[in-house]
């Protein structure tokens, strides 16, 4: 009978040693570390790398590798920021003299011409027949400036933005208030008092809707105007806080290293600190040159263009007024306390005052003769126009209408020479104070010329320098 051997006994035959019997291999348990508190969570490589920078820092070549790296990454932060509120601020800089500014003369312009217009229409009325081809051309010519302005305010406002859809209204009422004017020519040639009406509707919808939504159209510009100011001129802190710390730990890091070898000049270092002390420096007068350039051109440029436009404005609105007297002819009244007046010719003496103090504020803002000279021009002439308006109401009042007409649209001594005398001055003005302001935004643009690239670049090659002037130490432990 054959016997089958037991587990773990090998078999035997007959005339063969027998072998010894083979253990099987221990089974290994894992083994958890164990605290006073049981068992310890697993280390992260955050944890792991904060103890080897610690024992780094317990010897030399550590802490210079330590300090090397804080030294490069301090520098590069400060190139990087400077780069980066440079970047804005030339680029707010550039949108005042390339953008805002240009938008808001513009929308300064849309006005002008649209109340230009209204005044032109209502001085071709009156001519009726007599109507002159430089009337009706200065007319269509205020037209076609407004409605080239639009479009280029347009194109250069955002879909969504309010400006855009004050100008999707205008460009809606121009062709509404030209039919209008169409209108009250084609019945005041015939001799049908009805054109009256229709200029006086015409009027009506320029005073009411078109001229208070091109102001404010100027309104927003300029307040787009006054935001890229706000937003090219603070001071940089943040990179001027940064490049006083990079400089301050480079000189620690200078005097550390001549404390523990005598030797005086580190090359790397000192190539450091010069690139940022040159970013510095570069930083701090470039920006206050531009800075300087700005508020000039805001101080001497752009808030003269605005009480100038304002005073064109007003000579603009007083002309259309009297003219719109002898067109009414007493058919419009407004009632002020218990007296009765004239409704355009109130409105007239109302205007004449505010071109009265805008160009008493032009006058006081003019810095040099090229300036004051046609303000002070434009003065003289609105004082005679006033003198010749007060004897045309004089003889309107007293009933003698054609004597009036001549001396206000007439070709001698009549008020409208005042008016394109005060127009023109005001023109002159303008186009000084225009030059005046982009001779100043662009020496402010120009100063932050390549400060920007420049800082990057010099910050780099600063980050380099440190490198370097540290592993020339890391080198003599080798």
């Amino acid at each position: 009978m054959t016997h089958l051997p037991t587990s773990g006994t090998p078999p035997t035959r007959p005339g063969l040693p027998t072998l010894p019997a083979v253990p099987a291999p221990p089974t290994r348990v894992p083994q958890v570390p164990h605290g006073p508190a049981g068992p310890q969570p697993r280390r992260t490589a955050f944890a792991e790398g904060l103890d080897q920078l610690r024992a780094a820092a317990t010897t030399e070549p550590g802490r210079l590798r330590i300090i090397g790296a804080l030294l490069a990454l301090l520098v590069v932060a400060f190139g990087a920021v400077t780069a980066w509120q440079m970047t804005d601020r030339a680029t707010a800089a550039d949108d005042v003299l390339t953008s805002s500014q240009p938008l808001s003369s513009d929308a300064a312009d849309i006005y002008r011409s649209l109340a230009d217009a209204n005044t032109a229409a209502s001085s071709g009325f009156l001519a009726g027949g007599q109507e002159t081809a430089a009337s009706r051309d200065r007319y269509e010519k205020d037209i076609r400036t407004a409605a080239e302005k639009l479009v280029n305010a347009a194109a250069n406002s955002d879909p969504d933005s309010p400006s855009a859809a004050t100008i999707a209204k205008l460009n809606r009422l121009l062709p509404e208030y030209k039919g209008l004017v169409e209108r009250a020519r084609t019945y005041n040639r015939q001799g049908f008092p009805v054109g009256g009406a229709y200029l006086r509707y015409a009027n009506e919808k320029m005073q009411q809707e078109m001229l208070p939504a091109a102001e404010d159209l100027y309104k927003k510009e300029n307040q787009r105007l006054r935001a890229d100011y706000a937003d090219a001129t603070p001071y940089p802190w943040a990179a001027i806080a940064l490049g006083i710390a990079a400089l301050a730990a480079l000189a620690w890091a200078q005097h550390r290293n001549y404390q523990r070898t005598n030797r005086v000049l580190n090359h790397g270092l000192v190539a450091a600190t010069a690139t940022a002390t040159v970013v510095l420096l570069w930083l701090v007068v470039g920006h206050s040159v531009a800075r300087a350039g700005l508020h000039d051109s805001y101080d001497h440029g752009v808030r003269s263009l605005n009480v100038l436009h304002d005073a064109r404005i007003a000579s603009l609105k007083a002309r259309g007024n009297e003219n719109l007297t002898l067109v009414a002819r007493g058919a419009e009244t407004k009632k002020i306390g218990a007296e009765t007046y004239d409704a355009y010719d109130y409105d007239f003496r109302t205007d004449m005052n505010a071109l009265g103090k805008y160009l008493a504020a032009a006058g006081e803002l003019a810095d040099d003769a090229s300036g004051e000279s046609p303000v002070t021009a434009a003065v003289g002439n609105m004082t005679e126009w006033k003198k010749r308006h007060t004897a045309a109401r004089e003889q309107d009042e007293k009933g003698n209408y054609q004597q009036a007409l001549d001396m206000v649209i007439g070709t001698e001594n009549a008020t409208g020479e005042c008016f394109d005398s005060v127009d023109a001055n005001l023109r002159t003005a303008l186009a000084h104070e225009e030059t005046e302001f982009k001779r100043a935004a662009g020496d402010g643009r120009d100063a932050l010329t390549g400060l920007s690239a420049g800082a990057a670049v010099l910050a780099v090659l600063g980050a380099a320098g440190a490198v370097l002037g540290i592993g020339r130490r890391l080198s003599e432990y080798r």
